[in-house]
């Protein structure tokens, strides 16, 4: 069943992929709603890869690129998390933005789509980064934003004192304590900012064509 939907038409307040979606998934969309003229659609956390691989691979969809990906915390501690997808179909030059509710209570995670849009790479370690979800399957989750070390937890989410948890005397020893460069291959630091001020030995590395992680 192909769910085909129409060009999105700009005086339509709802996209025509919901109805598609729910004819396609019936029983995994929750439910949908309209803000700003954006449309989203709020589906089972468990159903979500499957519903994305459609949502980009069905002809009538082809919501071929991958705008964004994060994570949404209300202060109100009833509500669950969200982590959320933004959607484009460049050849209908249409957007839809899907949503997963993760109860506070159990564990924060999610498939991850890194084998359906190879950029969702750094957008789902950002997303574990500073909010702390963990997408199954992402073959290489770690800080990217932070050290890797950073022990203060994740700083988006809303228990997330604003000076952080740490005095800032720790906060700078643990900054200085770091290490960063161990935590990264020697591709990564090939492209970074600051390849100028390497020591010499890993610039030598480099040259040689070394990638290992830097020992």
């Amino acid at each position: 069943m192909s769910g085909a939907a129409p060009a999105l038409d700009p005086g339509s307040a709802v996209s025509p992929s919901v109805a598609a979606l729910r004819s396609r998934f019936p029983g995994a969309i929750r439910r949908h709603q309209v803000s700003c003229g954006d449309t989203m659609v709020y589906v089972a956390p468990e159903r979500a890869h499957q519903i994305l691989t459609w949502l980009r691979d069905d002809p009538g969809q082809r919501f071929d690129y991958l705008t964004d990906i994060t994570a949404v915390e209300y202060r109100d501690r009833e509500r669950a998390l969200e982590v959320v997808w933004q959607l484009r179909s460049l050849a209908r030059k249409a957007d839809l933005r899907l949503k997963v509710e993760l109860d506070r209570g159990s564990r924060l995670e999610v498939d991850s789509v890194y084998d359906l849009w190879k950029g969702a790479d750094w957008l789902e370690r950002e997303t574990f980064d500073m909010f702390g979800i963990r997408f199954r399957g992402h073959p290489d989750l770690r800080r990217i934003l932070m050290w890797e070390t950073y022990a203060e937890g994740f700083p988006l989410r809303k228990d997330f004192p604003l000076r952080g948890h740490f005095s800032r005397a720790e906060q700078t020893r643990q900054a200085l304590a770091a290490n960063p460069e161990a935590h990264y291959s020697l591709e990564e630091l090939s492209i970074a900012a600051a390849y100028e001020e390497l020591p010499a030995d890993m610039k030598e590395r480099l040259a040689r064509g070394e990638r290992g992680a830097v020992s």
